[in-house]
């Protein structure tokens, strides 16, 4: 058995002594016969970010074996109303076996699956979020020989009753520990429990953010993820929001991803580190340091940045987060170890040094690669993303830097080894292109960027337009004029966007 096999929490990868990228629809009637399985649920990601189930009692094997092989219909115009409509809006859900996992949640035994769509004529959805990632991943593999990787660092606040003892400092429980952290013990059971689906997971901790507001304690927690295929990436994010929420609502507890909950404390952003990789191999390092690859890909992410906040930042409130000094990036620029940029290159464990050695001295020194861990990490996307279509426009922009003239000149004139937000750098803030301040600013990028989406067929015409519309829809250019102006308006959206994606 393999070593990562007998490690997994998962129990299906247990049981059938197989990971989950190997499971086929053998396995799956395997699993569910031999363990008392009494029901199915296919659950898919709707146009509002969030999983949607149908669920099938097991009557017979005859007719699982018929809901595994041809999946069902599903009413389109209610999953996705912004572009599919009434009068032609039946559309396929097929499971993808390699996601099967036993639900944590169900009183009854339960597998459930997450699913494709697939249209009238048995073909994938063009316009589906998942298949879109799909499209981007092949792309990018075609044009440049290699892969895409990416993992998330999701970030949310855990909302219960305040407690008057081991108060933490407002706006300093970076990795706090109990009891000064109150939700310690609820993280890690949701990490239990996203890895028990299948997600891989890095690290959780207690992050910046803590505040109390009327008699709530609001303590923002960090669950990490490593790096993986970035079609995986995505589904692993669906499913841990999916299950945080799930095991806040057993404890009595609220949880939001919201970007930013009220003025002048830390918002939740949705940080997304990538990696380029070939035959396993990370392609961003040579020789302990930063390489041309990584660069390039980083000049595709520079020119595309503003245009990927369409994706990525995607309700009002998610700008009311980039703003200076508020753990957010506003200009478009990138640097090493540098928390004021858009995109960061963080500690690498590019040197050479044994420090596990070094610090305890009955380990004999060896020499280790590990240059496997470096990322670039892009930090503007929150918790209003869409995971699929972020991740996909990522390997869009990655995929730009690789066509478009002079990367590497572009990369040299956009990075940055100061911290742009003090006085004495704001020659080199004047210097520097902004983010949008609004969707309908995103939206404008958008449409500027389009045929660097629209390439090889990876966004169609049509979404971009239904994107473009959408965002627009919210009509806050003047946004941050309005709220200075009327500071009650900001809780309104707030309130409307608590429990976005």
């Amino acid at each position: 058995m393999k070593e990562n096999v007998s490690m997994s929490l998962n129990p299906m990868v247990g049981y059938l002594k197989k990971e989950a990228k190997e499971f086929t629809k053998a396995d799956i009637i395997k699993y569910i016969e031999e363990n008392g399985i009494k029901m199915v649920n296919f659950r898919y990601v709707a146009g509002d970010g969030r999983l949607k189930t149908l669920n099938f009692v097991l009557n017979n094997k005859e007719y699982l074996e018929q809901i595994l092989s041809a999946g069902e219909r599903v009413d389109g115009s209610n999953i996705f109303p912004s572009f599919i409509h009434a009068g032609s809006s039946d559309l396929y859900v097929v499971p993808r076996f390699s996601t099967a996992f036993v639900d944590p949640f169900a009183e009854i035994p339960t597998v459930s699956m997450l699913c494709s769509y697939f249209n009238k004529d048995g073909q994938p959805m063009e316009n589906s979020p998942e298949y879109v990632l799909r499209k981007a991943a092949d792309a990018f593999t075609k044009v440049t020989g290699m892969n895409f990787q990416a993992m998330g660092e999701l970030e949310y606040y855990v909302i219960g009753d305040r407690e008057d003892l081991y108060l933490t400092p407002d706006q300093r429980g970076y990795h706090e520990s109990t009891p000064f952290t109150k939700f310690e013990q609820f993280r890690t059971e949701c990490m239990l429990y996203i890895s028990k689906v299948g997600g891989q997971i890095k690290y959780g901790h207690s992050e910046v953010g803590n505040f109390t507001m009327d008699d709530k304690i609001y303590e923002q927690n960090e669950i990490e993820f490593l790096v993986t295929d970035v079609r995986d990436a995505a589904d692993q994010l669906i499913l841990a929001k999916w299950i945080i929420r799930n095991l806040a609502y057993q404890y009595g507890l609220d949880v939001t991803f919201a970007p930013k909950i009220t003025a002048g404390k830390a918002g939740s952003g949705l940080h997304i580190h990538t990696r380029i990789v070939k035959d396993g191999k990370n392609q961003y390092v040579t020789s302990g340091k930063l390489n041309s690859i990584a660069k390039t890909a980083i000049a595709g992410y520079m020119t595309c940045a503003s245009s990927l906040t369409a994706f990525g930042n995607t309700n009002p409130t998610s700008y009311f987060r980039l703003v200076p000094h508020q753990e957010a990036p506003t200009s478009i620029c990138w640097g090493d170890r540098n928390r004021s940029v858009l995109v960061r290159v963080p500690l690498g464990w590019t040197h050479k040094n044994d420090m596990v050695a070094m610090a305890n001295p009955l380990e004999t020194q060896a020499k280790r690669d590990l240059s496997q861990k470096q990322t670039v990490e892009f930090r503007c996307p929150d918790g209003s993303a869409d995971i699929y279509l972020l991740l996909a426009g990522l390997c869009v922009a990655a995929r730009h830097g690789f066509e478009m003239e002079s990367p590497l000149d572009f990369a040299k004139k956009t990075y940055v080894d100061v911290n742009i937000h003090k006085a004495e750098n704001k020659a080199k803030l004047d210097s520097l292109a902004q983010l949008p301040a609004s969707c309908w600013e995103s939206a404008d990028e958008l449409s500027a960027h389009r045929d660097i989406f629209e390439k090889h067929g990876v966004f169609n015409a049509e979404m971009i337009d239904d994107l473009i519309k959408q965002l627009k829809s919210y009509h806050d250019q003047n946004i941050r004029e309005e709220i200075q102006k009327h500071p009650e308006k900001m809780l309104e959206l707030v309130h409307d966007y608590f429990h976005c994606g």
